[in-house]
C-alpha cells in the first residue's frame, strides 16, 4: 500500500511512500536500529493500543521516515520487537516527532522499560508558536491532532477518518488487537504519522531560539510526566540546561521542572471542583500546566510542569484546596 506525502521545507516528501508492516527487527532500517551521530534521523512517531497507558496494551508503533512508513506490530512481533527499538527511542541522535507524547511514553516505560527521549511534541510546539505570535490560549486548551492538521499554516487538511476510527474504538476498544491488520487499520495508523514531518519542518521555521529551548525542556518533562517511579526520575536523561546565550538576556527564562503532588484519598473532587471550577481557577492564576492521571491513572496524583516559581505557586494553591475547613 502506498500514500503520497506533501513536500515540506524543501524535503523530498512529495513522492509515493510505501507502508511496511513490521514483525521482525530486520525489517526496520539499520540506521534506526543502530543510532549514530554520523547518521542523525528525524522521524514521525506514534503508538496505538487498547486504552493506551501503563496498563493498556501497546499494539502498534508507527514510524514515519521521509521515504517510508513502518508499522511496528507489537502483537505479532512481541516484546522482543519493541525492545529492539529501545536504543532508537532512547537515542539523542534520533528526533521523534509526536503529538502529545505523555501516554505513549508511559506505555513504553511501564510495558517495555523504554525511556522515550529527544521528542519534539507538536502539541507543545503549537502552543509556543501561538505565544510567540501574541495569541493566548485558555488554560487546558490544547490543540488536537485533527485540529493541527486542519490548520492551513501546517497542513490544511480534514481528517474525517479519524472520527470514524474513534467511533469504532468506542464500539470495540479491542480494535487495534485484531489480526491480520485490515486496510482501514493500516491506513488509519499510517495517517497518524504521515504528515508529522511536514508539520515539523514548518514549525521549525517559526520557532525562535528561546522557544526551541522550551520545546526541548517541555518535551523531556512531558515524556516522563506519567512515568512516576520510586527514584524520582533519576534513571531518566538530564533536562536540557538553559543555553548560555539566553541567560544573558534581560528576560532570561527560568528553569522548568516537573513536580508530582500526592492527593490524599477523597480530596481529588475538592481539588478539581464542581464542573472543574477549582482547577480552572488555579490554572488561570499560574503559568504552569497541571495534569491528572484520571481513569487511566495514577489516580491520586497531580503533575505540575512549568517555571519553578509558578510550579510552587500551583502546588500551594492545590494543597490549599485539600485543607479541611470546619
Amino acid at each position: 500500500m502506498r500514500f503520497v506525502l506533501w513536500k515540506a521545507g524543501g524535503k523530498p516528501l512529495d513522492h509515493d511512500v510505501p507502508i511496511h508492516v513490521v514483525t521482525e527487527p530486520s525489517q526496520l532500517p539499520v540506521e534506526f536500529l543502530n543510532p549514530s551521530a554520523a547518521k542523525e534521523l528525524i522521524i514521525g512517531f506514534d503508538c496505538e493500543g487498547v486504552n493506551l497507558c501503563r496498563h493498556g496494551a501497546l499494539c502498534i508503533m508507527q514510524l514515519a521516515f521521509p521515504d517510508a512508513i513502518y508499522l511496528v506490530d507489537a502483537i505479532e512481533g512481541g516484546e522482543s520487537l519493541i525492545k529492539a527499538c529501545k536504543p532508537a527511542l532512547e537515542s539523542s541522535y534520533i528526533t521523534k516527532v509526536i503529538h502529545d507524547c505523555k501516554r505513549d511514553s508511559e506505555a513504553l516505560y511501564f510495558q517495555f522499560g523504554i525511556k522515550l527521549h529527544n521528542v519534539v511534541d507538536t502539541q507543545i510546539a503549537y502552543s509556543l508558536i501561538e505565544e510567540q505570535e501574541g495569541r493566548t490560549r485558555l488554560p487546558g486548551d490544547y490543540i488536537s491532532f485533527v485540529g493541527l492538521l486542519a490548520d492551513p499554516r501546517y497542513c490544511g487538511i480534514s481528517y474525517l477518518e479519524k472520527e470514524e476510527v474513534r467511533v469504532l474504538l468506542r464500539q470495540d476498544p479491542m480494535f487495534w488487537t485484531y489480526r491480520p491488520l485490515s486496510e482501514m487499520m493500516i491506513r488509519a495508523a499510517a495517517d497518524d504519522v504521515r504528515f508529522l514531518l511536514c508539520i515539523y519542518y514548518k514549525m521549525m521555521e517559526k520557532l525562535n531560539e528561546r522557544s526551541l529551548w522550551y520545546l526541548a525542556v517541555r518535551g523531556a518533562l512531558y515524556s516522563r510526566c506519567f512515568c512516576i517511579n520510586e527514584n524520582n526520575y533519576a534513571d531518566w536523561p538530564d533536562i536540557p540546561p538553559i543555553p548560555d546565550n539566553l541567560t544573558i538576556e534581560d528576560n532570561a527564562p527560568e528553569e522548568e521542572i516537573l513536580y508530582v503532588l500526592d492527593v490524599p484519598p477523597g480530596k481529588m473532587g475538592r481539588v478539581i471542583g464542581r464542573r472543574g471550577a477549582s482547577i480552572l481557577s488555579i490554572k488561570q492564576s499560574c503559568n504552569a500546566e497541571i495534569f491528572f492521571g484520571g481513569a487511566k491513572g495514577p489516580p491520586d496524583k497531580a503533575f505540575i510542569i512549568g517555571p519553578v516559581k509558578q510550579v510552587r505557586k500551583a502546588e500551594a494553591m492545590l494543597k490549599g484546596k485539600m485543607v479541611d475547613i470546619y
